[in-house]
């Protein structure tokens, strides 16, 4: 179908843009770049760098899978598509800065189709963050950018896409939220292909400009051992998340995807900690108090 391809076409100029920002931004590293055939049908090229002045990790994926049959994950909520065939494709990445004054991200943009006869279609994704250190100003600057990105889209656009991605990205056995959030959308589609493509695309050229300032502001931040410990103890959250809750991630697994492409989001170094809390009064503490729960960023405006 003619819009698969414009999709395919869009998506794999995002992945090439946001690799060749990283790489800049990074000044020192690059991608390592992973074509890879899936054996049901698809395949993609994952870019993966490691061990930069910046990004001590960073994954970009691009995927087109198809097959017979959609997986339990994606049929949940769309039980009337059960036994479908389907088509997949997207951008995913996540990105582990290495300083923790440097928040790290998660971005996905894809697009479905399912069924032979009268197929349906839909659009999904969004973009979040996830700060050690939080500097309000950076979280308002996100936000502000969420909203921009949904603007001329819908009244209430972005309202309903913050929440749902404060609820989306909710650690229920913790009772937290992983970061401060942004936008999480899925099941796209009644605008029509053509205005749906369109948000698509509004979203996903938000997020390097989103992200990029909050980068180059942080990098060089000094931190010692103890904020460095703390990130990594962190990060154990963003595992979690990962490995419980990702529709992505499970959906990938249960279609016979990629592992390593699949898993590529994953931090390098991570840590757990038994029964441990932060100290009040102390910078981790607030992030605990004041940025780990749902909150309006743009309600002082």
């Amino acid at each position: 179908m003619k819009e698969l391809d414009q999709v395919k076409e869009y998506l794999r100029s995002l992945q090439g843009r946001i690799v060749s920002e990283l790489e800049q931004l990074d000044g020192k590293a690059s991608f390592r770049r992973d074509s890879w055939q899936r054996p049901g049908g698809g395949g993609g090229l994952s870019c993966v760098m490691s061990e930069g002045d910046v990004f001590e990790k960073a994954g970009v994926g691009f995927s087109h899978v198809f097959g017979d049959q959609l997986p339990p994950s994606a049929t949940k909520g769309r039980p009337d598509l059960a036994g479908s065939g389907f088509q997949a494709v997207g951008v995913s990445l996540v990105i582990h800065p290495r300083n923790p004054y440097v928040p790290t991200t998660h971005a996905n943009f894809r697009f479905f189709t399912a069924g032979d006869v009268d197929p349906v279609w839909w659009f999904g994704g969004g973009f979040d963050l996830t700060p050690y250190y939080p500097f309000e100003e950076d979280v308002i600057a996100w936000h502000e950018a969420a909203r921009a990105a949904c603007d001329g889209f819908g009244d209430g656009l972005y309202e309903r896409y913050k929440t749902w991605c404060d609820e989306y990205f909710y650690l229920k056995h913790r009772g937290e939220t992983r970061g401060v959030g942004g936008l999480f959308f899925d099941d796209v589609n009644e605008a029509g292909f053509d205005r749906s493509f369109e948000f698509l695309q509004s979203a996903g050229d938000s997020f390097l400009p989103a992200y990029r300032p909050i980068v180059r502001k942080r990098r060089d931040h000094p931190y010692g051992d103890r904020q460095r410990q703390f990130q990594l103890y962190r990060r154990g959250r963003y595992v979690e998340f990962n490995l419980i809750y990702d529709r992505g991630t499970i959906f990938g697994l249960q279609s016979g995807g990629r592992t390593e492409s699949i898993l590529m989001s994953l931090p390098p170094l991570v840590t757990w900690k038994y029964d441990w809390s932060p100290e009040p009064g102390s910078p981790e503490e607030l992030l605990y108090r004041d940025y780990l729960r749902p909150r309006d960023w743009l309600a002082k405006e």
